[in-house]
């Protein structure tokens, strides 16, 4: 029987827009096809592409990102700020600016 911290060395650790972009959808409570659609992936592939994105199987271009981002209401920042209080802080940076 194998150690239970052994088996979680051998897990690949998420990126960290994996779970930032996982985080943000379901705040928003939105499925992964919706938020793929409205990021303006195709329908066919939406739900797999951004399965993808949050497993840490494929990571996006900077433009599908940013449209991701876009579609979330979160800042393109987000998505890459390693620590949770610093996402966090970026979140409610976004949140205080005026609208443009």
């Amino acid at each position: 029987m194998k150690a239970r911290g052994a088996e979680q060395g051998k897990r690949k650790r998420l990126p960290v827009y994996s779970r930032r972009l996982r985080e943000a959808r379901e705040a928003r409570g939105i499925s992964q096809r919706n938020l793929g659609i409205e990021a303006g992936l195709d329908e066919f592939v939406a739900s797999t592409r951004v399965n993808r994105y949050e497993t840490g199987v494929h990571q996006p271009d900077l433009q599908t990102l940013q449209k991701l981002a876009a579609a979330l209401g979160c800042p393109l920042a987000y998505f890459y700020a390693e620590e949770d209080e610093l996402a966090e802080l970026i979140l409610d940076f976004a949140r205080q600016r005026p609208v443009r």
